[in-house]
């Protein structure tokens, strides 16, 4: 196991495999990663609880824009899902 694999772990996809599927799960992986170091970090005092919610907020708009981007949830297409 490399150094990338044990820090950022990424759980094995098990929904639709659609490529805009499989870039949002990695999306949302690497979101919920980031805002764990993020909350391991302000547990520590290394960052002021203002800086924590004005960093997970940040990641919160990108995965949004993410989720936007790629349409997930919005198939015209497909009724009923």
């Amino acid at each position: 196991m490399n150094r990338s694999d044990f820090l950022y772990p990424q759980g094995k996809y098990r929904g639709a495999v659609k490529p805009e599927n499989l870039v949002f799960n990695a999306n949302l992986q690497e979101f919920a990663n980031r805002v764990s170091l993020i909350s391991g970090l302000q547990t520590n005092g290394k960052l002021t609880p203002e800086e924590s919610y004005d960093q997970i907020k940040t990641l919160w708009k990108q995965l949004k824009r993410s989720k936007r981007e790629l349409g997930i949830g919005q198939n015209p297409f497909q009724a009923g899902e």
